[in-house]
């Protein structure tokens, strides 16, 4: 009665939040997804989700195949590997640079899924902020990295992963966070507190004040983002950080949190070389990529 076609499809719909997106990713019509899901809706006698619902609400009997579907599809997943490992060497290297201090939020847990399907495949991986990782990626000391920062070159792909939106942090209280947006030159006397990296490599910096041509008064570092918050807490600065690395921290009220301009978003990438792009394991890691940062980040877009 019900199909694996039709967990895959909650799942992904779970996961996207919308039946554009769902239709999208699976490769579907709009009206083909709509035949499926109309089916399983028959077959079952009952309602999945909500209709015209933004993200997608699901109803009690869209909860129970939800849950089966997180149930199933993970050990065909592990089926579907173990089977092809019979035919194709499923032996990998994975050694990764992050040039994103927040990434780890949702990366470590992407991780742990990736490592029980493919068990096989060695993983390693370092910060991108000492070093310049895309050289050593095409020469075959990496195989992947996170970043924002295309450099285009020909030996290298970037897969795309989602959108995310830069926003100004400030103290509650700070005359900053009376805007409703935040223009260049409102940060020219204000102490930017920033991760360890080089000013020229900050998404503020490139996108927002370079631009500009503004320059904050003062510029100071914190090795990590709750040591940041706390910093921006104290009054002791402003940040630009990432919408869903702060997202718990203005829900508890102890940042504010503004739009830089009409909006700054930027997306998130795997570099990987171009030859190495298409290898199943690879294109394994950006589907779990995808589906654990949907489920693990506030605010983001798929792509």
């Amino acid at each position: 009665m019900i199909e694996l076609k039709h967990l895959k499809t909650l799942a992904t719909l779970r996961d996207t939040g919308s039946l554009t997106a769902t239709a999208t990713s699976l490769h579907l019509t709009q009206s083909a997804l709509s035949h499926q899901l109309k089916d399983l809706e028959t077959r079952i006698g009952g309602q999945l989700f909500l209709r015209k619902t933004r993200p997608v609400k699901f109803t009690a009997e869209g909860d129970i195949l939800l849950k089966l579907a997180d149930e199933v599809l993970p050990r065909v997943a592990i089926a579907e590997n173990e089977v092809a490992s019979l035919k194709e060497d499923v032996n990998g290297r994975l050694h990764m640079a992050i040039e994103c201090h927040s990434c780890f939020q949702w990366l470590m847990p992407a991780l742990k899924e990736y490592q029980q399907a493919w068990p096989s495949v060695t993983l390693d991986f370092s910060s991108g902020f000492g070093f310049e990782p895309l050289p050593a990626l095409v020469a075959g000391e990496l195989d992947l990295v996170i970043t924002s920062d295309i450099q285009p070159r020909s030996e290298v792909h970037y897969e795309p992963l989602f959108d995310f939106e830069m926003r100004l942090v400030t103290a509650v209280g700070h005359p900053l966070s009376a805007h409703t947006s935040i223009q260049p030159k409102d940060l020219q006397g204000q102490v930017m507190l920033s991760y360890p990296v080089q000013k020229n490599r900050l998404d503020v910096v490139k996108h927002f004040l370079q631009p500009a041509g503004i320059e904050p008064k003062q510029w100071k570092q914190a090795d990590n983002t709750l040591m940041l918050i706390q910093m921006v807490s104290a009054g002791l600065g402003v940040a630009a950080l990432p919408n869903w690395a702060i997202s718990e921290f203005s829900r508890q009220g102890l940042i504010a949190s503004i739009p830089l301009g009409s909006g700054l978003w930027r997306r998130l990438f795997a570099a990987t070389r171009h030859s190495d792009k298409d290898k199943r394991y690879l294109q394994a890691f950006f589907n779990t990529a995808r589906i654990q940062s949907q489920s693990h980040l506030d605010g983001i877009r798929t792509v």
